[in-house]
């Protein structure tokens, strides 16, 4: 054999040795290797972008939008890749990506610099807004769906091309926004590309507000751009959808409602993540749809809570638009039959224009409103005062039945939900123990009920996951004795409204014998000496669920056949409020050859043919008539305007035009409530304007929002006050509380500030939630800006 003496050196005498510095080490990608990282993660403290490297191997994948996997503090975490930069701030060595999840790139820059604004705006974190922004990927979906290159655009054929020659040259057909006087400036810029904001006063009638939505957007369309609808439920989207279709025809849009699943909710967001689409109608979670090219924003009935999101940081779908169109440039209208305050500062300020049609045409459309407490009504009905449904209501619907469906509006759902005592009128409440305590709860009781000399509380078997006992059966009552105020185990049903005990004896509220054979709570003899905490029962209201059912709790669920009153003893009750079903019985019975429908919660009905009906629904739940009702009553007035809520008079408001506005122009509506009440002015008059410029000075005078920013603290007592010392407010803010806001011992303090105020605020919860997450402190306070549950 014949080699060179090179050809027999050891490999080390060719190459050079690796350094132990660079052995293993991960190549670098050849440009801008850093990557931005939002990590999923829950801390505030940790709200923050963290730098990884991207390897060589992920330098084509790995491009800002995508999902990636990353190590972080010991393990896989997932995030979002936002940004690529050349250099990294941090000193020492970057952790490698580990891999990228997928190549889409589900997050744009608008997208992510909203979901900051958002985050800040709200004191949350960047990773809980993408939470809510990013749908769960869908693997299959995106495999399925051609990416928008891969997409053949679909050629218009001669016909096609004939039909739209011929609709050029046909007049154009009325518009919804004709009866506007500034509706068609409105239009027309959204065609021109501009970005007007307004506040829309709709009219009301039959011709309802999806049809000059859809008008809106079609214009947008028009204008080259896209837009965002957002409306508060699916049967709104259903109708939105049906206009949106038949306007832009099909295929131009996408409507996202939570029921859809979550492949077909994923495929229709990827349509408009990859430009397929560029019109979205959907529930609040589409405030977030990443549209391009984005030309306006839209929220119907932007009072309605369930624009607000119930998961952290507690966003409004109408801040949040109201942030993007401002961060994009695009328009915004704001749309409703009645108008809220927060929408009324926008116009005070200048922010936003209104949209309302003259009064004379108000008045061509409006129904025509009877308050059923009027002197002359009442004058000829003397027992119209106490009568749930008296004779003017009546007589709306025999008259309205003769002409069509007339919807009967009952502000709560199911048969009887709140009971009371028929001779003192106190309210029914659960007297059974709990279902299960915790062990300490649960010696304390059973110590109580122990006579001198019983067992040891410990003796008892104890059960359950969390080692305590079931408190119902003899175990619960080691004496085989009726607790104060309570009954033994069997009873019968008393009179007509009232359920009466057996035999046994009863004894009422707070009544006790004197000296050492004292009841204790279960019954059984007190200890002396020993101080024992009286027995914890349910509490929770009870209920009826049908005309021949037993009270049950609707907090525990348990039937309490057997109830007294702890006040007076009686075992009779009566009805506080009547639902929706016990309500469409009585009127099945009034009218026997009438078909009576309901829309709630077990159902919602989208629409009702023009045939006779008696339509029962709850607020928001009314299906849309077919040429409109022929009449309308709404019931129980006092149940809206009475709540103790901030916004009870607003809310009222708006429920009770939501419905009118479904019926025929001049049809008759009832409303049982006072009249010289402003909430049923407003109605009256159909000036909801004139209501919310009043609802926002007095606000305004009393400091609440929209006239000020508000956040709240919620927790555990000590967590709270504790926050409260921490906390770096600024130095116009004004703390009121804390309040105790239930018996488990959970508080709540409110923080006001102005308006120029409210992002110093929104930054120093922030910043005080960091400090306790970054301790691990065990109580968690939950921090919500702007809630709308105040009071």
């Amino acid at each position: 054999m014949t080699h060179s003496d090179d050809a027999l050196l050891p490999l080390d005498a060719v190459r050079p040795p690796a350094s132990k510095d660079t052995k293993g080490a991960v190549v670098p990608a050849p440009e801008r290797p850093v990557a931005r990282v939002a990590v999923d993660s829950p801390l505030p403290h940790l709200d923050r972008l963290f730098d990884y490297l991207i390897p060589a191997t992920m330098h084509e994948a790995a491009q800002p939008g995508v999902r990636v996997r990353v190590r972080f503090a010991g393990k896989l975490a997932d995030g979002f890749l936002l940004e690529r930069v050349e250099e990294s701030e941090h000193e020492g060595r970057l952790t490698p990506l580990e891999r990228v999840v997928s190549p889409e790139r589900v997050v744009t820059p608008e997208i992510a610099g909203l979901a900051r604004a958002v985050a800040d705006r709200y004191a949350g974190t960047l990773t809980d807004v993408l939470r809510l922004a990013i749908p769960p990927r869908h693997a299959r979906v995106e495999a399925e769906i051609p990416k928008p290159d891969e997409a053949e655009t679909p050629k218009p054929d001669d016909s096609e091309a004939a039909r739209s020659a011929e609709a050029a040259e046909e007049p154009p057909d009325p518009s919804a926004w004709d009866a506007y006087p500034t509706g068609p400036s409105f239009l027309d810029a959204l065609r021109n590309g501009r970005a007007p904001r307004a506040v829309w006063s709709a009219l009301p009638g039959a011709g309802g507000w999806a049809g000059a939505m859809a008008e809106a957007v079609r214009a947008t369309l028009d204008g080259g751009k896209g837009a965002v609808i957002v409306v508060p439920d699916g049967k709104d989207v259903a109708l939105a959808d049906g206009e949106f279709t038949r306007v832009l025809g099909p295929g131009r849009h996408v409507a996202l409602t939570a029921d859809l699943g979550p492949a077909e909710r994923y495929r229709r967001w990827l349509k408009l993540l990859r430009g397929q689409v560029r019109i979205v109608v959907g529930t609040r979670a589409a405030m977030f749809a990443p549209v391009a090219e984005l030309g306006l924003v839209a929220i119907w009935d932007d009072g309605d809570d369930l624009h607000a999101e119930r998961l952290a940081p507690y966003p409004h779908a109408r801040e949040v638009l109201g942030l993007r169109a401002h961060r994009t440039g695009a328009a915004m209208l704001i749309g409703g039959y009645a108008r809220t305050a927060e929408a009324t500062q926008l116009i005070a300020g200048r922010w936003a224009r209104p949209i309302v049609a003259a009064r004379t045409t108000i008045r061509s459309l409006a129904p025509r409103v009877r308050p059923a407490g009027e002197d002359a009504e009442l004058a000829k009905d003397q027992a119209a005062r106490q009568a749930r449904l008296p004779s003017i209501a009546w007589r709306a619907l025999r008259q309205g039945l003769e002409g069509g469906p007339v919807l009967v509006q009952v502000p709560r759902r199911g048969y009887l939900p709140a009971l009371a005592c028929r001779h003192c009128r106190t309210p029914a409440r659960c007297a059974l123990p709990p279902t299960r305590m915790a062990p300490v709860l649960l010696a304390a009781a059973v110590l109580g009920s122990a006579g001198p000399g019983a067992g040891s509380p410990t003796a008892l078997p104890l059960a359950g996951p969390l080692g305590a006992l079931p408190l119902d059966g003899p175990v619960n009552n080691p004496t085989g004795q009726a607790p104060s105020g309570g009954r033994s185990g069997s009873g019968t049903r008393g009179g007509p409204g009232g359920y009466e005990a057996g035999p046994a004896s009863h004894g009422t509220a707070g009544s006790q014998d004197d000296g050492a054979g004292a009841m204790g709570p279960l019954g059984g003899g007190a200890v002396p000496g020993v101080q024992v905490e009286p027995e914890p029962f349910c509490h929770g209201p009870l209920a009826l669920r049908g005309g021949h059912a037993a009270p049950y709790c609707r907090w525990c669920g348990r039937v309490d056949a057997d109830w007294r009153c702890p006040s007076c003893g009686s075992p009779h009750l009566r009805a506080v409020v009547v639902g929706a079903r016990r309500t469409a019985e009585e009127l099945g019975r009034a009218f026997p050859s009438i078909q009576v429908r309901t829309s709630g919660r077990d159902g919602v009905l989208a629409s009702v043919p023009a045939a006779r009906a008696l339509v029962v629904a709850t607020p928001g739940a009314e299906p849309v008539a077919e040429g409109g009702y022929a009449a309308a009553v709404l019931l129980d007035g006092w149940a809206l305007l009475g709540r103790a809520d901030l916004r009870a008079g607003e809310e009222a408001v708006r429920r009770w035009m939501n419905a009118a506005a479904l019926l025929r122009p001049a049809a008759e509506l009832v409303v049982l409530a006072d009249a010289a009440l402003p909430a049923v002015q407003a109605l009256l008059r159909w000036d909801p304007v004139t209501h919310a410029e009043r609802e926002l000075a007095d606000r305004a005078e009393l400091g609440f929002p929209p006239a000020v920013r508000m956040a709240t603290l919620t927790g555990a007592a000590s967590a709270v006050r504790q926050m409260l010392d921490e906390v770096r407010l600024p130095a116009d803010a004004q703390v009121l509380g804390p309040v105790p806001v239930d018996d488990a011992g959970q508080e709540r303090a409110m923080i006001r500030v102005p308006r120029n105020g409210g992002a110093a605020l929104a930054a120093a919860l922030k910043g005080a939630s960091g400090v306790r997450a970054a301790r691990k402190s065990p109580d968690v306070v939950r921090v919500s800006v702007d809630p709308l549950d105040l009071i």
